[in-house]
């Protein structure tokens, strides 16, 4: 089995990147300081726990496991704590990376899969984004991925760096076996504030703004299934190992759908209304964000798999399973 090593292994979605790295015969090596990941997720693999700017703890486990290519998920990823702390950002996310690419030069790797974000986009010029939109980040965390991402590009120029950016939307679902799933604190997504609504967990769920220019006034945004997103990871390291060339992908379904379609969709799955607060808009919030996601498609030979309903289903079952 070849190692992989999965640096925030731990988190939702390394996890479940862990989960599809094993079932494609690989050995996820996860490496986390588990200050937001959670040490029972890791179940594919080993673990080693430490902090990406430890350059010597890196150096010990590039040592030990001797991976083949590098997935890097480690990172400050709250906006509202970005544009509170964004010089913690910024030593989390960009100085953190530098170090993990020099551990990995130090270690003769050159094979990296970076968790990117469709916020280095910015605010939206078009309502369907494609890779080559122009990159304006509005926050301090967009703006520490972008910095990343044109760190590695600089690599891939100077040094051989072979790397695949993969650009998020919006991550949402679990492991249809409960095994892992979305456990954040605090928790700012809307799927699982939903769900947690439905389930009498919060007293309501705010939809914020109910005047955009979209078909019920609310905004729209494009959901895609950790699984998915998993999968994706997956085929992006198949694609380095075959010596294909790095590149940059958005990562969603193509599909937008709207807050109150999201709402609806939970209600139905979890057969119980929702409290609903109707509040205002919050600042900085596009009223439509959905991906094209054609040269994943193309490039990777990647499918998004699972609608809406799928998210919504296999995350309630998750959420119900914790006892919180």
């Amino acid at each position: 089995m070849y190692p992989i090593l999965v640096v925030g292994g731990a988190g939702y979605i390394g996890a479940h990147t862990c989960l599809d790295l094993a079932s494609r015969g690989f050995l996820p090596v996860t490496y986390d300081n588990l200050s937001t990941g959670h040490d029972d997720f890791v179940r594919w693999g080993p673990l080693e726990i430490g902090d990406i700017r430890d350059g010597a703890r890196l150096d010990a486990v590039f040592r030990r496991h001797r991976p083949i290519a590098i997935v890097h998920f480690a990172a400050q990823s709250e906006i509202g704590r970005s544009v509170a702390d964004p010089l913690g950002t910024f030593d989390i996310n960009v100085g953190g990376t530098v170090s993990l690419l020099a551990a990995a030069e130090r270690a003769g790797i050159d094979k990296l899969v970076f968790s990117s974000t469709c916020a280095v986009y910015g605010r939206p010029q078009a309502s369907i984004l494609s890779e080559n939109h122009v990159r304006e980040p509005i926050n301090p965390y967009g703006r520490s991925k972008l910095m990343i991402e044109e760190i590695i590009d600089d690599l891939g120029r100077l040094k051989g760096l072979q790397a695949v950016v993969l650009r998020y939307f919006n991550a949402a679902g679990a492991d249809p076996e409960c095994r892992i799933g979305e456990r954040h604190d605090p928790e700012t997504h809307a799927i699982p504030l939903a769900i947690a609504t439905a389930l009498g967990r919060r007293e309501g769920f705010t939809i914020f703004g109910t005047d955009y220019d979209t078909p019920d006034g609310t905004a729209i945004r494009d959901y895609v299934h950790v699984l998915d997103l998993a999968a994706a990871h997956g085929l992006a390291v198949e694609h380095l190992i075959a010596g294909r060339k790095g590149l940059a992908v958005n990562l969603g379904t193509g599909t937008g759908t709207s807050v109150r379609e999201l709402v609806e969709t939970v209600g139905r799955i979890s057969g119980r209304g929702l409290s609903v607060v109707e509040g205002p808009r919050r600042a900085g919030d596009p009223s439509m964000l959905v991906a094209n996601n054609q040269l994943a498609r193309d490039a990777l030979g990647w499918t998004p798999r699972h609608d809406l309903s799928a998210m919504v289903e296999t995350a309630y079952r998750w959420h119900a399973s914790q006892n919180r």
